[in-house]
């Protein structure tokens, strides 16, 4: 019979304002502010969507603004109350909507949108009608810090589900997808050349009394939250997109070497039949993300599972690395590469290759492994613990979902799924030691105060970065700003 070590890991810390630390953001906000505080007063919004949506999100600012209460005695640190924007705001600064900083779309326009027969047709004309308004109010005298695009449900129906006969997906849950035409992945390429970012904000977020059909909530696995979780989370995405200002980042260890983090992805071209690109998103130890698009990919036998070339994957190492310097004058110590897919021989040498150059003495290649069928089970009918991670002779069975007693329960709707960690031969480090940092890695998402994200930033990021570049149109420059792609 074959033993494994077995530990629970410990509910990563995060650093705030004043090198103050907490393993909750919303606490480590409330209690000391954002990493990085913000220069002047206010972050100014403006808002795009029907009259009605436009009124909503004022009015959800206002009392978000004013404090909302939590909504659970029983879990009070799952669903704390929002603070409010006076003295004391989480983000040390307010958000205000300026009379000229808001643009609706017209009854009949949005008509026109939701009769329209064709899907593709509905979703391009729904894309430059809010284009057309982002731009005047990038071109206006109420230029905001970020719009939010408050979409009404019955555009919400028409373009968020959209479907057109499409291939197989290739990659199981990589941004290969089908032809399908992504609404938010086009809108975001669309608008990557303003001089601000956008979020997009469903309606039933703004107003409680919103029904959004099941179909397109199944389809987005998503569950609404009560009034002050959607606070949270839609002001700190706010904050971050708005003042360019990272709330929160890992929380350093003492003696920790400087370090990048790269989350390599591949996705398929809008169009293309089998044609893969490889997204590089790049952390550094502050939490900054850097944008990079790499070049074509090739594909094994059957057109399954994209790869780099050993020049490709030396190509964008050497490109994170000159990110990397120009921002900090000097080249990291470490580098960690997380990837979706198994290393290749050659894509790991490219990548070895390009880090002996640069004379970056220690490094970690992981693959992080998603669909994984191993499953470990607890005494009871109890979810695992999240944090759980066993050691399997050289890789890694890591659960970043699971019951939290930091929470009192398991926040999830199904059983927890486990990352399998598989280091590359080259790695420097023990997999447990990556197992921590893959899973303090989870908690530098600035779209979710939730603190049971189940994938690490590079990896996340990777991927939205995919899903938005691969609507990008020839000759379109592509912005290396992180805000401009979550």
């Amino acid at each position: 019979m074959t033993t494994f070590q077995t530990r629970i890991l410990e509910e990563p810390e995060l650093e705030f304002g004043d090198r103050h630390h907490h393993p909750d953001p919303r606490l480590g906000l409330f209690e000391a502010g954002p990493l990085q505080p913000f220069v002047g007063d206010v972050i100014k919004i403006g808002v795009v969507g029907s009259a009605k949506t436009i009124e909503d999100t004022k009015r959800f600012l206002e009392t978000a603004s004013a404090g909302i209460d939590g909504k659970s005695e029983k879990h009070p640190n799952m669903h704390p109350a929002f603070p409010g924007l006076g003295n004391q705001s989480p983000y040390r600064c307010r958000f205000e909507v300026e009379d000229g900083a808001t643009a609706a779309l017209s009854q009949s326009k949005l008509d026109k949108i939701a009769k329209e027969p064709d899907h593709q047709r509905a979703v391009e004309i729904a894309v430059d009608e809010i284009m057309a308004e982002l731009q005047a109010l990038d071109d206006g005298g109420h230029r905001p810090d970020v719009a939010i695009i408050a979409l009404p449900v019955r555009l919400l129906e028409r373009v968020w589900n959209a479907k057109v006969d499409a291939g197989g997906t290739t990659e199981k849950d990589d941004s290969s997808g089908s032809d399908a035409p992504n609404f938010r992945g086009m809108l975001k390429a669309r608008a990557m050349g303003l001089n601000f970012p956008i979020q997009i904000v469903w309606e039933d977020v703004i107003d409680d009394k919103v029904a959004i059909s099941q179909k397109i909530k199944e389809s987005s696995a998503r569950k609404i939250q009560d009034m002050a979780g959607r606070s949270w989370n839609l002001m700190t995405t706010l904050y971050y997109k708005g003042s360019g200002r990272i709330p929160w980042r890992r929380m350093p260890r003492e003696g920790e070497f400087t370090s990048c983090y790269v989350g390599i992805s591949f996705y398929r071209e809008a169009g293309g039949q089998q044609l893969f690109t490889s997204a590089a998103q790049m952390f550094d130890e502050r939490g900054r993300g850097f944008v990079l698009k790499g070049k074509r990919a090739h594909t094994e036998s059957r057109g399954r599972h994209p790869y780099m070339t050993r020049d490709d994957a030396r190509e964008i190492i050497e490109n994170v690395l000159a990110a990397y310097k120009t921002h900090h004058k000097t080249l990291p110590a470490r580098v960690i590469v997380l990837k979706t897919s198994r290393f290749k021989d050659e894509e790991a040498e490219g990548i070895l290759e390009a880090l002996n150059a640069a004379g970056t003495e220690l490094r970690d290649l992981v693959w992080v492994q998603e669909s994984y069928s191993v499953k470990l089970l607890r005494d009871g009918n109890y979810p695992v613990l999240r944090g759980t991670f066993v050691d399997l002779a050289g890789n890694g069975l890591l659960y970043t979902n699971g019951s939290m007693p930091y929470y009192g329960t398991y926040p999830g709707l199904y059983d927890p799924r486990p990352l399998l960690l598989c280091p590359h031969k080259s790695c420097d480090s023990t997999i447990a030691q990556l197992a921590e940092e893959v899973f303090s890695l989870t908690k530098i998402n600035w779209n979710s105060t939730q603190m049971n994200q189940r994938l690490p930033i590079p990896i996340r990021a990777a991927r939205m970065v995919g899903e938005v570049l691969k609507y990008l149109e020839e000759g379109q420059v592509e912005s290396t700003d992180y805000r401009k792609y979550i």
